[in-house]
């Protein structure tokens, strides 16, 4: 069984890391494969591109935090390929394990003592005034926000092409139920468990304080566009990762991905654990 590692190179003590976890997997008769960059941070020859790690592995383990990860299924594509996250530091909301449990991953992995659980992607087409295409896809959220400018935004929403409400806000957040516990959660908007089968729409410091989150269906068409007359150019982020210029006259669509990413969670740990961890739910 091949393993592929793919590692944050900006993580202090990453390089021991990666060596640890390549024993822990060969103890168990594992084959770790390195990522490019990766192999590169140990000066071990070879190393892979993500896409053909993805092609090539049985499963992908990712050494950072949650921000890693987000990057990381970008890398990887949408390869049906189970997915591990491995914390340098604490416990994160997408990741497996942390970086002292090696051990614990390597034989929970040999001996498949583990669960997958489909993380739903989305999907956002802008389409340019003048018709001009482009795709990109977010495991967290879309954002549509303010520019350079301290002045709030004017944009329109609709959902399944019945408007939903025109904004005055800092923007406007599109996000996923793994999305819900990041950028929506601080603006104020719900945590949703991850089986859920819904997309949470949240206004990021409204003018109005009558502007609530929006749950719908994962199955909605979310459109957003700037308002007639609206101040542009305002900016789309898709996962903090990709930052696009918006204009008058531009659209974004937004939709399910058709692609969930199978994240690996280890047999006794799960999604409600990890939040009474993070935000420190019953604790005097």
């Amino acid at each position: 069984m091949k393993v592929g590692i793919l590692a944050n190179p900006n993580k202090k003590g990453v390089d021991q890391i990666i060596k640890n976890l390549c024993r822990s997997l060969e103890r168990e008769k594992l084959t770790p494969v390195l990522e490019t960059v990766t192999a590169g941070i140990i000066n071990a020859a070879g190393g892979i591109e993500p896409k053909e790690l993805a092609a090539t592995c049985d499963l992908v383990a990712v050494l950072g935090g949650d921000g890693t990860m987000l990057n990381a299924a970008n890398q990887l594509g949408p390869a049906d390929i189970p997915v591990a996250g491995i914390n340098v530091g604490t416990l994160g909301f997408l990741t497996t394990c942390t970086d002292s449990e090696l051990d614990i991953f390597a034989k929970a992995v040999a001996q498949k003592d583990y669960t997958l659980i489909k993380r739903m992607q989305l999907l956002a087409t802008i389409t340019s005034a003048n018709g001009e295409k482009k795709s990109f896809r977010a495991l967290n959220e879309v954002t549509l926000a303010r520019g350079q400018t301290g002045r709030l935004v004017e944009l329109d929403a609709w959902v399944d092409g019945e408007l939903l409400n025109h904004y005055r806000a800092d923007g406007l957040i599109v996000a996923t139920t793994t999305g819900s516990t990041a950028y929506s959660l601080s603006a104020g908007g719900p945590l949703i468990a991850p089986k859920a089968e819904v997309f949470v729409i949240t206004p990021i410091c409204p003018h109005s304080l009558s502007n609530r989150s929006l749950v719908v269906s994962h199955s909605s068409l979310v459109e957003l566009a700037p308002a007639e007359n609206a101040e542009c150019p305002m900016f789309l982020t898709v996962d903090g990762r990709d930052v696009m210029a918006i204009n008058q006259g531009d659209r974004i669509q937004v939709e399910q991905a058709g692609h969930a990413l199978p994240l690996l969670r280890l047999e006794g740990r799960n999604f409600y654990s990890t939040l009474r961890q993070k935000l420190g739910w019953g604790r005097d």
